[in-house]
């Protein structure tokens, strides 16, 4: 699985700090999504999608083996 964290915040001028705050989580947390080191709960990542007004399949690519 891989994500489009990093673009969306990019698109709304948030730093990683910033988006760790809206979402409660460290800035750590953030960090290690965007390297795709972490998978997040589905809290967190309904959480994101909701801070950018797009679908969990929007932020999150689900690759198929």
């Amino acid at each position: 699985m891989t994500n489009r964290i990093k673009e969306f915040r990019a698109k709304h001028n948030l730093t990683q700090a910033e988006l760790a705050q809206k979402v409660n989580v460290r800035r750590e947390t953030i960090v290690f999504l965007e390297k795709n080191k972490y998978n997040p709960s589905l809290k967190l990542a309904y959480d994101l999608s909701c801070v950018f007004s797009v679908t969990i399949e929007e932020l999150f690519i689900f690759e198929k083996k």
